[in-house]
């Protein structure tokens, strides 16, 4: 029922450390002992001292920061509900083996047949004649509820035996668990004990930072490469800061009172821990540069869209599987856009309202394709959609409305065409459609350079307009033969309308006028 030591080391050690549950009090909890607080356990005797307990003393040997109260304390606390398990289970016993299992599922299943059967027979029983039919019923009620409870007697011993075994099993999982907690709360320990100096230093530069703000306004902090595992709420408060840099640290969480730096223009938070952003971000009216590539985001704050005077965005190198929907139509004043190296399959439609984007970069995505507002963006210059492997097959016809386009990296995906308008693109210089099957235009034109495939696409695409011309053109001499043959079909019914019209005019005024006696004279 203990740990095995040799499964669970860490446990082991921490479990024969609690006084309440050690040999000497097999049957207490760990909250019985009024002495005994399990934040803080008495200190750990010396690992040279001879031990009681099960546990190898070497342990401590091979894990020095297990000596240290405060490590022990900590897992001590994070042990407490195995610690109350294992007391538990001692008092109910130990753990069914596999037969007694069986046996008991074997006859709870017995139980329950017999049971049915007591039941339909009890339901078929013939009513006494001289029985009232409402007391009949009562009397059926009375003995099905006798019936059911010797039955639920029964089965209790069996259900108990099943119970204990459940019990134990969680309890495996449950220590399991806590070996795995243990080792991350040791390996925590190692890291911050390694790091002592360090942090020390760190949070003197923190301090002077701070008490530099209250004797003066700062406008510039540049905190990059420190090793910071936390930003203070306190930074909120240097309302006149302009520019922070907190790149190349350990953050892992930005607090919500950096809404309170109302004036900055440039913050870096790349190559930190952060798993998200705070929702108040979006309160940063006056921020122009925001740059968190490198972090652990799954995802953007919807707010984010309120930063309006955003010029440059860098959210590359994270694992965001979208951006927010009203990305575009809230940032319009965005000059350089980029996300590569996530998992992104698509773009917002509103990226088309993004008038002042000038830069994109996309590549190391997941991209399916562009939606068609693409090519709205009439002021982008450098478009990179490169490494996007299997899954860009295509571009919209709309990409050649990016008058404005210098280069464009398609390399690295599954393009077998380009879109007919591609020879649009006047002021592309630059143009990389490495590793694609691209078979219009035809691989001799790509390796000629980017003039001969604008110019074969330019060709082509007029082609395609003189050929929709001739069809047009062909169609309307169509609709005007039809449409003559239709008129004359037109006036010949029209002047037959007439004639019947006239002639059954005629012959019923004649019906309905005398016989002319010239017409019955003999002849």
């Amino acid at each position: 029922m203990d740990p095995n030591p040799k499964s669970y080391p860490l446990l082991s050690y921490v479990m024969s450390r609690l006084p309440s549950i050690g040999p000497s009090k097999l049957a207490s909890a760990p909250d019985s002992d009024p002495g005994f607080d399990l934040e803080q356990p008495p200190p750990v005797p010396d690992a040279s001292a001879p031990s009681s307990s099960t546990n190898p003393p070497q342990i401590v040997d091979q894990m020095p920061h297990l000596s240290h109260p405060n490590v022990l304390a900590s897992m001590a606390h994070s042990v407490a509900d195995v610690a109350q398990t294992r007391s538990v289970l001692r008092t109910l016993g130990a753990r069914p083996d596999h037969e007694a299992v069986d046996m008991a599922r074997s006859k709870l299943g017995e139980i329950e047949a017999s049971l049915s059967k007591s039941l339909e027979e009890l339901v078929l029983s013939p009513r006494p004649v001289d029985v009232d039919r409402l007391e009949w019923r009562s009397h059926l009620a009375e003995k099905e509820q006798q019936i059911r409870q010797q039955a639920e007697k029964e089965k209790a011993i069996y259900k108990s035996i099943l119970q204990l075994d459940e019990m134990h099993e969680a309890y495996g999982k449950l220590l399991r668990e806590a070996e795995d907690r243990l080792v991350k709360i040791y390996e925590k320990a190692g890291k911050v004990a390694g790091n002592t100096e360090v942090v020390e230093k760190v949070n003197a530069d923190v301090v002077g930072i701070l008490e530099e703000a209250q004797g003066r306004g700062l406008e510039r902090v540049d905190l990059s490469g420190k090793k910071l595992r936390f930003l203070p709420e306190a930074f909120g408060r240097i309302s006149g800061l302009v520019l922070l840099n907190l790149s190349s640290n350990q953050l892992e969480v930005i607090p919500d009172s950096i809404a309170g730096l109302e004036k900055l223009e440039e913050l870096n938070l790349s190559s930190n821990l952060l798993e998200s952003l705070p929702d108040s971000i979006g309160l940063l009216q006056n921020l122009k540069i925001l740059d968190v590539s490198g972090n652990k985001l799954n995802a953007l704050p919807d707010t984010i869209c309120h930063c309006r005077s955003l010029i440059e965005l860098d959210v590359s190198f994270n694992s965001l599987s979208y951006l927010p929907t009203n990305l575009g139509n809230e940032l319009g004043n965005l000059q350089r856009l980029s996300f590569h190296l996530n998992k992104i399959r698509s773009l917002p439609t509103s990226i088309g309202e993004m008038r002042s984007l000038r830069f994109l970069d996309a590549h190391f995505n997941e991209l399916c394709g562009l939606p068609d507002d693409i090519g709205r963006l009439t002021n982008l210059e450098i478009l990179n959609l490169s490494s996007n492997f299997t899954d860009l097959r295509e571009l919209p016809d709309t990409i050649g409305e990016l008058t404005n386009l210098k280069e464009l990296d398609l390399s690295n995906n599954q393009i077998q065409a380009l879109p007919d308008t591609f020879g649009r693109l006047e002021k592309l210089t630059k143009l990389n459609l490495e590793q694609n099957p691209i078979v219009i235009p035809p691989s001799e034109i790509v390796n000629q350079g980017v003039e001969a495939v604008k110019t074969f696409m330019a060709k082509r695409w007029l082609d395609i307009l003189v050929e929709e011309e001739r069809k047009c053109m062909q169609e309307v001499n169509e609709q005007a033969q039809t449409g003559w043959l239709t008129r004359s079909t037109s006036w010949l019914k029209n002047y037959a309308s007439v004639v019947s019209e006239s002639v059954s005019g005629y012959l019923g005024a004649a019906g309905g006028s005398p016989r002319d006696p010239y017409l019955d004279e003999p002849r």
